[in-house]
């Protein structure tokens, strides 16, 4: 049995009777994102107001680095780092001059996104279209649309998003493709290289890069949005001595940045990258361990009344398994009381899987599930 719980002491012995099957929501921090957290404080100590030469220095650079070679980038200075995606998300609408921003997404994205947009709708700002996962490109082709929104996973059906038709029609003067790798990055080996001239990448730490909140980013293709309103004084850090009175950008991607920021995520994921190297941890290696507990639990689980959204098949697969059945939030609650933390959202039930467990765990939850179902 191969396991990697030595790596996730911290998170296991915290709740020992938890199974957490929800790494698609919270994934648990492994025991190196702690040694960063640390490092972090140990920084601030030791520098004070120094610290971020370090931040925005080397720390930076690294950070840079490590979501370049993951993604295939050809140059790492297209990566601005966040608290949040939603930041990077006002600030590339920001950089549209025409009103009212004409945009189409597919009809299953995150809840943060469909809200802002449905609130832009009604104040005028945005004429919104959406449209299934399998027609996205077709429809993106047929309409006359500033700014093309998909998520690389979505989140509620697990179906995957085929980025290369989108990043065909992106060009700076429009229309951009923004593509959310939230459930992507570190989920499923993805490889920019061809598109990364094209088309934005938003992800950040939280989820599979298992290095929690406050570290996400944003791949900027160089010649697109090059003057965001919506900014901070960071996007000018490399000359902050500009006349008065005159907006100057970074020329990379820093030209995204908003202000001062708690860099401890940085750390935490930086630390996390070293400790999966040292491991020899690749995305396609947790990629084949989860897609064996997810065939262990199918052969294993009954989930009567459920359909599963997203069958496994030869290729690329979320890191969640997506039952829709009108007894979805039931059985969450049910697994709930025995422990067992998964992620519901309407007649959706997503159980997710990570590197923090093993066999016996996914052997656990089928006897739990044969109590209650």
């Amino acid at each position: 049995m191969t396991t990697y719980k030595h790596l996730f002491t911290r998170a296991l012995a915290a709740v020992p009777e938890r199974l957490h099957f929800a790494a698609h929501s919270h994934h648990l921090w492994p025991d190196a994102s702690h040694e960063g957290q640390m490092d972090a404080w140990a920084d601030a100590a030791h520098l004070a107001d120094n610290k971020w030469e370090l931040v925005m220095g080397l720390l930076w650079s690294e950070a840079q680095g490590h979501v370049a070679s993951e993604l295939r980038l050809p140059d790492r200075t297209t990566v601005s780092f966040s608290p949040n995606t939603h930041d990077f998300l006002l600030r590339i609408f920001s950089a549209i001059d025409r009103a009212p921003v004409r945009v189409l997404s597919t009809d299953g994205e995150f809840h943060s996104f469909r809200r802002q947009m449905a609130r832009w709708v009604e104040s005028g700002v945005v004429m919104w279209d959406q449209a299934g996962p399998d027609v996205l490109a077709q429809a993106a082709r047929a309409g006359d649309y500033d700014l093309i929104f998909a998520s690389h996973v979505l989140f509620s059906s697990g179906a995957i998003i085929d980025i290369e038709p989108l990043a065909a029609l992106a060009g700076p003067q429009g229309p951009w493709v923004v593509i959310d790798g939230y459930h992507g990055f570190m989920a499923i080996p993805t490889d920019l290289s061809t598109v990364a001239d094209r088309i934005f990448y938003l992800a950040g730490g939280y989820k599979y890069a298992m290095a929690g909140e406050g570290v996400c980013f944003l791949h900027a293709p160089p010649e697109f949005a090059r003057r965001p309103a919506i900014t901070g004084w960071y996007a000018e850090f490399d000359d902050l001595a500009q006349p008065p009175g005159s907006v100057g950008y970074a020329s990379d991607g820093r030209r995204f940045l908003g202000s001062t920021f708690d860099p401890s995520g940085l750390y935490r994921f930086c630390a996390v990258r070293a400790m999966l190297e040292v491991e020899g941890l690749s995305t396609r290696v947790i990629c084949d361990h989860v897609t064996r507990l997810q065939q262990l639990f199918l052969s294993e689980a009954r989930m009567p009344d459920m359909q599963l959204l997203n069958p496994l098949d030869d290729g690329p697969h979320a890191r969640f398994l997506a039952f829709k059945g009108s007894g979805a939030s039931k059985l969450h609650d049910s697994m709930a009381k025995h422990h067992v933390v998964t992620d519901v959202r309407g007649d959706v039930l997503r159980i997710g899987f990570g590197i923090y467990q093993d066999e016996s765990d996914v052997d656990r939850l089928t006897v739990i599930l044969k109590t209650i179902v």
